[in-house]
Order: structure tokens, then sequence, then C-alpha cells
């Protein structure tokens, strides 16, 4: 039985599962790679290299979770297992990654990050999978899960927010001295002690006050078989054989080359490239706040009124215009001056525009791959949200991975010198910065736009799909 209103409680808790998640991410894609790089020393392109190592596994761990997910038994249903697991692995994995032994050479330090970066990216994997299959089973209604997946990515973003206001304000301003914070190793310290707090805190609630809705949730078939590495295998491949999914898979890669080389990047615009205080580069948090606050107000009324479609292709096409804007436009020699508060106005505002557009675009993406899930069901008789959502997961990690390689390849062709000070870096290598950040992330955008584009599944198709299942079901 699914109960298409869900309470309030049940969408709140579901969705500070994604503020661990997304505080998580913002660590590793927000200044891992800026911390063994700049911090470390450790050369751009082999902390890159690291990354995409690290990747491999993901490839292979996502589906297979999604797939063990689904096919799960227990007293606690497919989910709620792994996701209370998940924290404690998560937690290791990151003070790993941060307090690297002393006196390592740069080849032994090469080598923990791929290892703490391949254990954290498998850690988040057992919380991130099963919570968004969790979210796809908790309505069937086109426009509920929507709001589920709204929820989702509002709290999702208070994880980002809470961390950025926490490094930016209160701790990288606090340990500046000869240098700016964020290169003084021991500012890192209090960020990995509220960080791993944060997380585990997050992830454990989302568990605990989710699990009264198990009872409601499908479950696997009592004949089914146990789970061997052919099904995994089967599943897998079966999930790419539908057309609408392979379309948003696509479509998902190349938008990770977008979203991961900005966000690999966003300390180093903000430090070298408009050399902005910590407190300056804070307050471009105003961004998320203001862009994903409306995304959440206005995503479901939207799918209401146009289909899916249609709004995720409009959404990632402003999205890689506006994200790019301001790189592009100082560029040209059109942006306010270096360090200026004109220029964080400046920077708000078009960064504000992109939040938007990546908050709709989120929130559709995550509807309809629920959709997706009803659809295949319809075609093979199986529920497969598991494998369908490991596609997401795997992008959302990949994303940071990809971002870490083509910066780390990016700096290292421009000769962007490591251990760096503001003012100290050749004009030349900073434009070749904003090349990187500005036309060469926006293209990738744009090419995701034309896979998203041949999605195809509306309001009226999903209808008739629910309807089919019913009498499907009820054979």
């Amino acid at each position: 039985m699914i109960i298409e209103k869900l309470p309030l409680k049940t969408k709140l808790a579901f969705g500070v599962g994604a503020t661990g998640e997304a505080a998580t991410n913002w660590l590793f894609a927000g200044i891992t790679f800026f911390f063994y790089n700049q911090v470390l020393g450790l050369a751009s392109s082999l902390t890159g290299t690291a990354v995409l190592i690290a990747i491999i596994f993901d490839a292979i761990s996502d589906p297979v979770m999604g797939s063990i997910s689904d096919r799960f038994k227990s007293k606690l249903g497919r989910r709620h297992p792994f996701m209370f697991l998940a924290p404690f692995p998560t937690v290791i994995a990151i003070c790993l990654m941060f307090f690297p032994p002393v006196s390592l050479s740069e080849y032994e330090l090469f080598a923990w990050l791929i290892v703490s970066t391949i254990i954290l990216r498998l850690s988040i994997t057992l919380f991130a999978v099963p919570h968004l299959a969790l979210g796809a089973e908790l309505s069937e209604d086109y426009i509920e899960r929507t709001v589920v997946m709204s929820y989702n990515n509002l709290l999702g973003y208070m994880g980002v927010i809470i961390m950025h206001i926490f490094v930016w304000f209160l701790v990288f301003p606090k340990f500046a001295g000869d240098k700016i914070g964020q290169l003084n190793q021991d500012a890192y310290t209090p960020i990995v002690i509220f960080s791993t707090l944060l997380i585990a805190l997050c992830i454990l609630s989302s568990a605990y006050f989710t699990k009264d809705r198990i009872p409601y949730l499908k479950q696997p078939s009592k004949d089914s078989p146990k789970i061997g590495l052919i099904d995994l295998f089967q599943d897998i491949m079966s999930a790419l054989s539908n057309r609408n999914y392979l379309r948003l898979v696509i479509g998902m890669f190349f938008l990770t080359l977008l979203i991961g080389t900005h966000e690999t990047l966003s300390i180093y615009m903000g430090t070298f490239f408009w050399e902005l205080s910590p407190q300056q580069i804070g307050l471009l948090i105003i961004n998320n706040i203001l862009g994903f606050g409306l995304g959440f107000i206005v995503t479901a009324k939207l799918h209401q009124r146009f289909d899916k479609p249609i709004i995720i292709a409009i959404s990632v096409i402003g999205l890689s215009i506006f994200w790019s804007a301001a790189v592009n436009l100082r560029l040209l020699g059109l942006a306010p001056e270096n360090s200026s508060t004109e220029l964080v106005i400046f920077l708000i505002a078009l960064g504000s525009l992109a939040s938007v557009c990546a908050s709709i675009l989120n929130i559709s993406v995550m509807s309809a791959l629920a959709d997706i899930a009803d659809e295949h069901e319809l075609n093979t008789g199986v529920r497969q949200e598991g494998v369908f959502y490991a596609a997401r997961t795997l992008f959302s990690k990949t994303s940071s991975g990809i971002g870490h390689f083509v910066a780390g390849i990016a700096l290292t062709y421009i000769e962007f010198p490591t251990q760096s000070l503001p003012g100290e870096i050749p004009s030349a290598v900073i434009y070749n910065l904003g090349l990187v950040d500005g036309p060469f992330a926006m293209m990738w955008g744009l090419i995701a736009a034309f896979f998203y584009a041949r999605y195809k599944i509306t309001k009226k198709s999903h209808a008739e799909i629910i309807e089919k299942l019913a009498v499907k079901n009820a054979i």
C-alpha cells in the first residue's frame, strides 16, 4: 500500500539524509583537491589521477549496491540496513583523507589519497543509493514524488550551506597569518571534526525517522533467488536497455564534466582569479540560499503546468550559461574589479540564476528517475529503483572525480604553481584558468542538454503507465 500524500515528518526525515550526503560531497569536491595540491604540495596531475582511479570503483560499486539494495531481504526492509551502517566507515574515511601520516613522499601521498578516496566513496555509496531508492518508493504520484525530491534537494543544499558558512566564516579567517587560512594545514582539523559529526547525525536521523515507512514499501518477492554476480550484471544491463534511462545517464555524464570542473576550481577561482577574502567567498553561499530556495518553491508547480522533459532541457541550458557567465564576462573585460564589493554582488546575481536552474534540474531528474522505474516495471515486471538511482549517486560522485581529473590536467597544462599566493601568479596563467572555468566548462553542459531533451516520459504517458500497472498487478 502506498499513501500518496506523505506526512511532513517523512519528507523532512528523508531529506535530512541528503544533508549528510551533500556535506560529504562538498568536503570532497570543495576542498580536498586544494588541500592535497596547494597545502600538501601534491602535483595537480597526480591529485586528479588519484580521484580518477577511484571512479573505477564507483562505476562498479554504485550499480552493484543498487542491485543488492533492490534484492535485499531483512526485518528492516531493503534500504534501511545499509543506511544505518554507512556513517561509520564514512567518518573513518574522512579522517584518513585529511590526516595522512607525516613525511610521506609524493608518490606515497598519492597512494594514500587513492586509498582514502576509495574508502570514502564506497562508504557513502552504502547510504546514497538505498536512500534515493527509498525516496522513489515513498509515492507513486507524478507530482508528490517531485515534492519528496524537492525536500531532498532543499535539505541537501542545507549541507552545502552549513559547510560553506562554517569553513569560510568561522575557520579559514581564524587561521590566517602570514598566508591565507585555506593554506594553513591546521585549519582542516576543526573542519573534519565538525563535518564528521554533522554527517553521522544527519544520516542516522534519516534512517531512524523513516523506518516507520518500511511496512508500506515494496519488498522483493519471497521466492526470489539469492543475490548472485550474474543477477547483478543482468540488473544493470536491464536498466540500461530502457531508452529514457539511457538518455538521462548520458546527459548526466556530460553534466558531471560541467559540475565537476566548476566545483573543483571554485576555491581556485575565488582565491586566485577573483582575489576574494575568505569572508567574501563565504558570502557567495547566498547564490545557493536564493537559488535552491526558489527551486524548492517552484519546481512542483512547474511540473503541474509543464512536462518534465521540457523543464529538464531548459534548466540544464540555463545552468550551463549562467554558471560560466561571470567568468566569460571577465574574460571580455566586462566584470567589476577584483576584491570589490561590486564584484561580490555581480557574482551573487549571476550565481543565483545558475543555482535556480541547478535546483530545478536536480529535482526534475530525480523525479524523472522514479517515473522511469514505473515504466521499467511495466515492461519487465521488476522494480529496480536502486539500480536506477545508482546512476545519480555514481555521477554525483563522478562529477567531483572527473572534475578533479580535468582540473588536475588543466592546471598542469597552464602551469599553475602549487602553494601559491594571490596576486603572485602571472596574468596569462590566470587568464587560462578563466578559460577552463568559463567556455570549456560551459560546453559540456550544452552537450548534456542535447541528451536530456530526448527524455520522453510526460505527465500523460506516466498516467497511462500507472493505469496499466494497476491492471497488470490486479491480474
